[in-house]
């Protein structure tokens, strides 16, 4: 889930951006320092979206820059377990697929894609589900559920998918699963 935080810290405006007015070159820090970072709390920092500053720095003997308390605004992505996402698929592995939810990609283990076998077809490349026939490749949109979610020192958040439930998986599977529900109503 995405989620907007508001974060206080003090921004070193360093002298090369002191033709810049405060508030545009304390963004261009924040950004600098902030984007990309990922912490257990907030997950993936994607972007600073706006700076409150004190107009008044500090400047410390032996370093040319000013230092001035901020309060900024952020984005962060962070997902959380059980929670319903959708992302476009990007890669296809014969152990899996890994799906792009905008600030990090989610991993789905071929064992958490259907209740029966899955073949891995290198010629497309996709994977085959064997009793159905059904094929999930990439550029496919799915609908998944997080159930497990890692931050990992070496790779940062790792997002572990399912689509082992109802109403998840791709969605074409899933538009067809309504359409048959609702003539077997009729």
């Amino acid at each position: 889930m995405y989620r907007i935080y508001r974060l206080r810290d003090v921004v070193r405006i360093p002298p090369e951006e002191f033709g810049k007015s405060l508030r545009e070159a304390a963004l261009k820090v924040l950004r600098q320092t902030y984007e990309g970072r990922v912490t257990r709390q907030l997950g993936i920092i994607v972007t600073v979206l706006d700076v409150t500053l004190s107009p008044e720095g500090k400047i410390i003997p032996g370093d040319g820059a000013t230092y001035h308390e901020a309060e900024f605004t952020v984005l962060a992505f962070n997902p959380f377990m059980q929670e319903v996402v959708e992302g476009e698929i990007v890669t296809v592995t014969s152990y899996g697929l890994f799906v792009d939810l905008g600030a990090t990609d989610g991993f789905i283990h071929k064992s958490q894609i259907a209740d029966e076998p899955i073949e891995y077809d290198p010629t497309r490349p996709g994977l085959r589900l064997a009793d159905t026939g059904r094929l999930i490749e990439r550029g496919d949109s799915v609908r998944a559920r997080v159930y497990n979610v890692a931050l990992l020192a070496a790779k940062g958040l790792r997002v572990s998918l399912t689509l082992r439930q109802p109403y998840l998986g791709k969605i074409e599977w899933i538009r067809r699963l309504k359409e048959t529900v609702a003539k077997v109503k009729k």
